[in-house]
């Protein structure tokens, strides 16, 4: 359904590539809320169905990442893999990603 998008293929490109960047969850939401303004799927369906997908994750993940353990965060997000194999400041620069360096 969407392999075909080249805009989707950029938006699921660049999800990945966040995973070893080291902006945060709160970044990382301002940037997917301006690609969907800014960028153009080609079939509207699913345009509905990404953003209703995203918008989930975010109301779920981002806006609730306060209330998480450092686990649950490790998990929405994906990172567990690349914090179980980081050095001692690399994973400080994880917590910082989770914004559970406060």
């Amino acid at each position: 359904m969407y392999s075909s998008d080249e805009v989707v293929a950029r938006l699921v490109s660049y999800l990945s590539d966040w995973k070893s960047d080291d902006t945060n969850a709160i970044e990382l939401a301002d940037s997917i809320e301006r690609f969907f303004g800014n960028s153009w799927i080609t079939n509207e369906e699913s345009h509905s169905h990404l953003y209703k997908l995203w918008s989930g994750f975010k109301a779920e993940a981002v806006s609730g990442i306060g209330g998480m353990t450092m686990n649950e965060r490790l998990c929405w997000f994906g990172l567990f893999e690349r914090f179980d194999n980081a050095s001692e400041a690399e994973q400080q620069v994880i917590y910082a990603k989770l914004c559970a360096n406060t």
